[in-house]
């Protein structure tokens, strides 16, 4: 199971928000590069980044940030990049900006063609974010719900040649109310594609009940306010995870 730190950017700082709300943002750092300096000397071997601004404006707007962000996690720590990201020549910026992974969300919801152009243009750097509550797909930066149902869109993106899906729980994101396993399993089940868990991670607890759905298909684990707020601390977690792997 890898274990990836979240760097949630607003206005070029770092910050966490309850349920995508950019009203309720608590400040963590206002050195996005120092930040990912920090997940890379505790062993992360993955970052996730979010353009706040971006996912609601509908264009990147925090890349000096993303860019040093890149140039402080080096060539060993792979940073996925989302948030804004609406058409392919945004998607070869960013990976010629230095990031490993483009994460398409809103764009691959509103206009699947372009999900699809970019997983030909882009193979194996493509990952699509479906964020749902009560099973149904949120897009523009969970601002709107849309009629569409988490599985079926799922199975789609993974016709197109998807990288990964990671999945998000928005009712929970940044409440630290548990990860929606149930929902998480199920869509595991549902697509072959590996699947990137997010949304209420709250402790070890949580973890472990992820290791235990890893070979069902459920491989990372986005986590954020709970890193943040101390309620889990990355080293000793990523370390639980690898000896339960072993165990499998």
């Amino acid at each position: 199971m890898l274990l990836i730190p979240a760097i949630d950017l607003k206005d070029g700082q770092c910050v966490r928000l309850k349920q995508g709300d950019l009203k309720d943002a608590t400040v963590f750092s206002d050195r996005p590069g120092e930040m990912a300096a920090h997940w890379k000397a505790q062993g992360a071997r993955r970052l996730h980044v979010v353009d706040l601004n971006g996912a609601v404006a509908g264009r990147v707007k925090n890349e000096p940030a993303i860019k040093a962000i890149i140039k402080s996690a080096g060539n060993e720590m792979p940073v996925q990049i989302g948030g804004g990201i609406r058409d392919l020549d945004t998607i070869e910026r960013m990976l010629d900006d230095g990031a490993s992974f483009v994460v398409i969300g809103t764009a691959a919801v509103k206009n699947p063609g372009l999900l699809q152009d970019a997983c030909v243009a882009f193979p194996g750097h493509i990952i699509v974010s479906i964020d749902a509550k009560d099973g149904k797909v949120a897009t523009d930066g969970w601002s709107k719900l849309s009629g569409h149902e988490v599985i079926d869109l799922a199975m789609k993106f993974e016709d197109y040649g998807v990288e990964s899906i990671l999945y998000t729980d928005i009712g929970r994101d940044g409440m630290l109310t548990g990860v929606n396993l149930e929902a998480t399993l199920k869509l595991a089940q549902s697509v072959s594609v590996p699947i990137i868990a997010s949304g209420g991670i709250a402790s070890m607890k949580d973890i472990n009940a992820l290791c235990k759905i890893e070979d069902e298909g459920v491989t990372a684990a986005i986590l954020g306010r709970a890193l943040y707020e101390g309620h889990i601390e990355f080293k000793k977690a990523q370390k639980r995870a690898d000896e339960l792997a072993a165990k499998s």
